[in-house]
C-alpha cells in the first residue's frame, strides 16, 4: 500500500515550491500524471478545485465536482483529478461564471488570476517543424501543436481562441514587445525589450528587459513570454518588490 501511495501521491511537504499548498493542511497531496506541462510547472485539478478554489471540503467532495463536468481547462470539461493544470492555461467554472488563468507570482508560485474572459489563451512557440503540404507545426509550450500557413518564429506568441486552437493574433519577442519574466529571479515582473543579446557561443540568448521604474535587468530569452506588442492584452497580477 505505501508503495502505491507514493507512485500516485506525494508527500505535500515534498511537493513543488511553485504549487500554493500548505504542507500541514494534507499530509498527502496528488501527483499530476503526465501530460502537458511537467510536475514542477503544474497543478492537479484536484489541488485547485479542493486547496485553491475551495469547491469541496474533502477529496471525494473535489472528485465530485470534477466529474460532473463542471471544470474547464481550456474551454474543454477536464474528469481525471490528476490532469495537470499549467502557466497560461484558463480554468472556467461555467455555473459561476468564474474564469481564471493561471500565472507566476514573484515567489514562482503558480497563482490563479480571476479574468473577465475565458474565451482566449496564450501559448509560446518552442519549437516549429514543416510537415507535408507546407503547412508549418507550431509546438507550444502547453504541450499542444497547431497547424499554419502563416510564418512565426521560435520565441513568439500567439492569442489562441478555445476550445478551437484558432490562432487570432500573434506577438513576436522583438524588441519594444512587452513580456512577462517566467523564471529567474525577476520571475513574475513585467517589462519591455530593450535589446536581444544572440550569443554565437554555447551561452544561452539573453535579454535586457526595462520595467515601468524605467530599471533595466538582464534575463534569459527563454524567461522572455511576449504578453503583448505594445501593451499587455491580459490583466497581470502585481508584483510586490
Amino acid at each position: 500500500m505505501a508503495k502505491m501511495g507514493s507512485r500516485k501521491h506525494l508527500k505535500t511537504y515534498k511537493a513543488p515550491k511553485t504549487w500554493p499548498i500548505h504542507p500541514k493542511e494534507h499530509t498527502w497531496t496528488v501527483k499530476p500524471q503526465a501530460g502537458p506541462h511537467a510536475i514542477e510547472d503544474s497543478l492537479t485539478l484536484m489541488i485547485i478545485v479542493r486547496d485553491v478554489l475551495a469547491l469541496g471540503d474533502n477529496s471525494r467532495e473535489a472528485k465530485r465536482v470534477i466529474n460532473s463536468g463542471n471544470v474547464l481547462i481550456d474551454g474543454r470539461a477536464r474528469k481525471d483529478y490528476k490532469f495537470p493544470v499549467g502557466f497560461m492555461d484558463i480554468i472556467s467554472i461555467p455555473k459561476t461564471g468564474e474564469n481564471y488563468r493561471v500565472l507566476l507570482d514573484n515567489k514562482k508560485r503558480l497563482t490563479l488570476h480571476p479574468i473577465d474572459d475565458g474565451s482566449f489563451k496564450l501559448s509560446k512557440i518552442v519549437n516549429k517543424t514543416t510537415i507535408k503540404g507546407g503547412l508549418t507545426q507550431l509546438n507550444l509550450h502547453d504541450g499542444r501543436n497547431v497547424l499554419t500557413e502563416e510564418e512565426y518564429s521560435v520565441g513568439d506568441v500567439v492569442n489562441l481562441k478555445v476550445p478551437e486552437q484558432e490562432i487570432v493574433e500573434s506577438y513576436p519577442l522583438v524588441e519594444g514587445a512587452n513580456v512577462l519574466v517566467t523564471g529567474g529571479k525577476h520571475t513574475g515582473e513585467l517589462g519591455t525589450v530593450k535589446e536581444i543579446i544572440i550569443n554565437e557561443s554555447s551561452k544561452p540568448n539573453t535579454v535586457i528587459i526595462e520595467d515601468s521604474s524605467k530599471n533595466q535587468f538582464l534575463t534569459l530569452k527563454d524567461y522572455a513570454f511576449v504578453v503583448g506588442n505594445d501593451k499587455p492584452v491580459i490583466s497581470l497580477l502585481e508584483v510586490n518588490k
